[in-house]
């Protein structure tokens, strides 16, 4: 193993320099100067729909990165060529999903071998109920109902959203992107002929929800600045235009999204941002019946709704109850006066997920960032828990169809152990193995070691950290490390099992999870203390798992690459600025770094639903001067960096490319050493890269292939 270092270029040509365009703007009194401001398109929503719409000079720009970026990683060619072929190996081509019955079909997504996109099929249900409920009949029944290969044929990127079918499974509402930037088109396939019909709805969310009696259905139309603003209801054989408004949300800092009540009866509108939210129910029975709220909006009050009957199961932050608690409220009066405890709240105990059954109320908890499922018996009130023994695992609750029943379905992995998909008796207890992860070229779970430290933080907090490396691992700090971490929104990020990981580990490197907060693995707390004016919270805890980790031997100073994305991408772009001198290399996926001036940009599609979260700069001074004090973008300054990779997608919505471009640009003209610096943008996909399955190993290899060269280990 060689000694880690920069990584090395292959080709002699300079880097792209992006020419400075200086704009000012002054807020609060502060005048803010943007030398690259002019890569954000004026066009950028003609750009989301149309990415030939790109003005000539900023994609010149960019072309000039992937190739900048194409022959500085040329050496690795080979190694990723060996990568993908690894990670493919690992996959089982013609994988499939488990059958989810529901009335006299089991519907489930496979792919074929060789193919890019599921399938989406169903086959007829094995007549019993029980825990065998699904066996019995094989292929030869099965039908396809969406064939994502050809569907994609063609197309430079294709996605299918969802797939929705009417309650007499005669038709199939279903939303596909064909660009990456989120605008989803819904299309209703008649199940009979496997034709779609002439109903179109375009520039949706993805989501359908269908009335009772399949004549028509919900979905969720995006507005002008691309946010899911309005529920609307679209009657089978009539045009776009003539489609009903059901709900339209007035304030642009909320988000509306559609689901349905696991009984069936409701479609679900919930309106939120990531501190309040609303609900309102409309019988699906009655598609002409108007929405009923729940319980009008509060600020920082969060709750969502489960149905059995004539009463609602709640979930709730109310009255104080941080990491959430679950009421009961009548259905026929459902507001706050009426909720009554019936799962009280207890601190450090995070209830992240409630799922209603006919006799059971189920929940999915975390302490600890351990996660565990609650069964409740509706009769008598009765509850144990399912739990697994091992240090680090994820775990999973898969909702399915069905609402008279006894029966759950969840996942189950760790980070040594393949995924298990099981079906679980509440009310016997017993259990079904209905699927295990397959690795075709081998996994030997006793070959690898899963550990939870703590990284002490420096204002005495305990971040977790799981962590996965090969047995028999020295530790005198010779391993290079890869260090992932999030810490937004609430997410809590599993330690689940990942073949691609595989990959690196199986070439020496340690891989850790930094549970930082921002995140909730040890309850809302956590991430409280990792939002607004203590964000930078997030920040140091990860540099103390990092620290911790090289303490305890796991690895050296400059053997660590570091890596997220999104959210996690801003993480990327602070500890690069904070402490650049622990990172061989930074993976920088989508990133989040232009954190100011997005949010001080209420066009652009999150800005407004996104205050809450960081903190609205436009009208609050201690806001503007807690975001300018960590923005990555704002903050680079005339030092030394680690190799730097940052990665976008030319129409996301979400972080839109023009952030890493203007991060690496100014990063290049202000670094004073160290690097290099590399930009890569796909032209052809958003948020979420490629959407092909092999096409995305791509992607990981080329990621791999820097971490590994990064850290000395290629």
């Amino acid at each position: 193993m060689t000694e880690a270092g920069p990584v090395p270029l292959a080709t002699p040509t300079d880097a792209p320099v992006a020419e400075a365009r200086p704009t000012h703007v002054t807020v609060h009194g502060r005048t803010l100067t943007d030398p690259y401001a002019w890569l954000k398109a004026e066009n950028w929503q003609a750009v989301l729909k149309d990415p030939a719409a790109l003005p000539a000079d900023i994609a010149a720009y960019l072309k000039a990165e992937n190739a900048y970026a194409d022959a500085a990683l040329a050496q690795t060619v080979d190694l990723r060529r060996t990568l993908v072929a690894e990670m493919r190996g690992r996959i089982q081509e013609d994988e499939s999903g488990v059958p989810e019955p529901d009335g006299p079909f089991a519907y489930y997504a496979r792919h074929r071998e060789g193919g890019q996109h599921p399938l989406i099929c169903r086959r007829p249900v094995v007549p019993g109920g029980g825990l065998d409920a699904v066996e019995g009949d094989g292929a030869g029944d099965e039908a396809i109902l969406i064939d994502g290969d050809r569907e994609g044929e063609g197309l430079a990127f294709f996605e299918i959203a969802s797939a929705a079918h009417s309650d007499d499974h005669a038709l199939l509402a279903w939303g596909a992107d064909t660009k990456g930037s989120e605008l989803h088109t819904l299309r209703v396939r008649d199940l009979a002929t496997g034709a779609d019909r002439d109903d179109r709805v375009e520039a949706t969310s993805g989501e359908a929800v269908w009335a009772a009696d399949g004549r028509s259905f919900w979905y969720v139309a995006l507005d002008a600045n691309h946010r899911p603003a309005r529920v609307m209801r679209h009657r089978l054989g009539t045009a776009q235009e003539a489609d009903e408004t059901v709900y339209a949300e007035t304030d642009p800092g909320f988000f509306v999204h559609i689901s349905e009540t696991q009984s069936g009866a409701f479609l679900v509108v919930t309106a939120s941002d990531h501190e309040t939210s609303e609900v309102h129910l409309l019988d699906r029975h009655r598609a002409e019946a108007a929405l009923r709220v729940v319980q009008p909006r509060e600020p920082l009050l969060i709750y969502g709704v489960e149905h059995r009957g004539d009463t609602l199961y709640i979930r709730t932050n109310a009255d104080g109850a941080e990491d959430f608690k679950v009421v009961t409220a009548p259905l026929a009066t459902p507001g706050r006066a009426h909720w009554t405890d019936l799962v009280p709240h207890r601190p450090g105990i995070m209830i992240r997920h409630l799922h209603a059954l006919s006799d059971h109320l189920i929940r999915l908890e975390v302490e600890n960032a351990r996660p565990r499922i609650v069964v409740r018996a509706l009769r008598d009130g009765d509850e144990h828990t399912v739990a697994f023994a091992e240090e680090a695992y994820a775990l999973g609750l898969q909702p399915g169809h069905r609402f008279d029943t006894a029966i759950i379905r969840f996942v189950y992995s760790s980070m040594t152990t393949p995924s298990e998909t099981w079906d679980y008796d509440c009310a016997s207890r017993a259990r079904v193995l209905r699927k295990r992860q397959a690795v075709p070229s081998g996994h030997d779970p006793a070959a690898y070691v899963v550990r939870r430290l703590f990284a002490p933080a420096p204002d005495g907090e305990q971040v977790p950290i799981s962590l996965l490396h090969r047995r028999g691992l020295a530790l005198d700090g010779s391993a290079p490390l890869l260090l992932y971490g999030y810490g937004s929104y609430g997410t809590l990020m599993p330690a689940g099992f990942r073949t691609n990981l595989l990959s690196l580990v199986d070439r020496g490197f340690v891989y850790a999870i930094a549970h930082v907060r921002g995140g909730t693995e040890k309850g809302w707390g956590w991430y409280l203390d990792g939002k607004r004016e203590r964000k930078p919270n997030t920040f140091t805890d990860f540099v103390a798992c990092a620290r911790a980790l090289i303490e305890a031997g796991y690895t050296a100073q400059k053997r660590i690459v570091a890596h997220g994305g999104s959210a996690g991408g801003m993480l990327m772009g602070a500890v690069a600025n904070l402490a650049p001198e622990l990172f061989a290399g930074i993976v920088a996926d989508v990133p989040f770094v232009d954190v100011l001036n997005t949010m001080l940009d209420a066009e652009l599609p999150l800005t407004p639903p996104e205050w809450p979260e960081w903190g609205n700069p436009a009208e609050s001074v201690a806001a503007f001067e807690t975001i300018l004090s960590y923005s990555p973008y704002d903050n680079v300054a005339a030092k030394a960096y680690p190799a730097i990779l940052a990665l976008g997608g030319l129409t996301d919505p979400r972080v839109t490319y023009w952030e890493p471009a203007k991060w690496v640009a100014r990063l290049r003209a202000t670094m004073t050493g160290g690097g290099p610096v590399l930009l890569r943008i796909n032209m052809e996909a958003g948020h979420g890269g490629a959407a092909g399955r092999f096409d995305r190993l791509e992607e990981v290899a080329l990621i791999y292939a820097f971490a590994l060269l990064a850290a000395g280990a290629a």
